[in-house]
């Protein structure tokens, strides 16, 4: 999403290197591309890791290219946040999401297409454009978001275990719109934990609350 605050740390970093460290033999056996996703609470640090895993892979020659879910909301952020508070149904994946847009992009770079058309949501401009996302050497997709975890064909599932209580000084950092007062957005990242919590089972990579990364048996 334009607009948005990411801040790369040490402790990303530590995490990002577990995890290429982890998934190098079975990247490298794969002889098409590779997907990863990373999944987690609203301030979890998604970006942040999908940010240092890029820059991990760069680093050993391995190109990537990385989807946010924040550019699949269907309305932008200002619209959306306004049709929660007025319809209590508008919440979560397939409904303010378009998860299904998601997978079909996600599809067509497994599928070795050299470019695709994406949407892009601008934060402060509250608007959804379309941009053209090239992907000529790419050879690792790393697609992050609260939901994330709910797409087909990961290679690699990763969800950073931090819950919104965990995930409040960096929510404050980035505050956007003043969110981190509203009682209303935090009631809405309460029922997020809710219908996310059990996602973590699904991943092939836990990151825990001190950024240790525990892998799946």
């Amino acid at each position: 999403m334009k607009g948005d605050l990411i801040v790369v740390d040490d402790n990303h970093r530590r995490v990002a290197a577990t995890i290429a460290t982890a998934i190098r033999t079975q990247l490298n056996a794969k002889p098409g591309r590779f997907l990863v996703t990373v999944a987690g609470e609203s301030g979890s640090g998604k970006s942040e890791t999908a940010a240092a895993l890029a820059e991990q892979l760069l680093g050993a020659g391995i190109h990537t290219a990385i989807l946010g879910q924040d550019d699949y909301f269907g309305l932008p952020p200002k619209t959306n946040d306004a049709r929660r508070r007025h319809d209590p149904d508008w919440l979560g994946p397939h409904v303010e999401v378009r998860l299904d847009l998601l997978q079909t992009n996600v599809d067509s770079v497994l599928a070795g297409e050299s470019s695709i058309e994406k949407p892009m949501i601008d934060y402060a401009a509250n608007s959804v454009s379309t941009e053209c996302l090239n992907l000529d050497g790419v050879k690792v997709v790393i697609v992050e978001g609260t939901y994330v975890s709910l797409l087909r064909h990961v290679d690699a599932r990763v969800f950073i275990a931090r819950n919104r209580l965990e995930t409040l000084e960096h929510r404050m950092k980035r505050n956007r719109g003043n969110e981190v007062r509203d009682a209303f957005v935090e009631g809405v990242l309460n029922v997020e934990h809710k219908i996310i919590a059990g996602h973590r089972y699904l991943a092939d990579f836990v990151v825990t609350s001190d950024y240790r990364v525990i892998q799946a048996d």
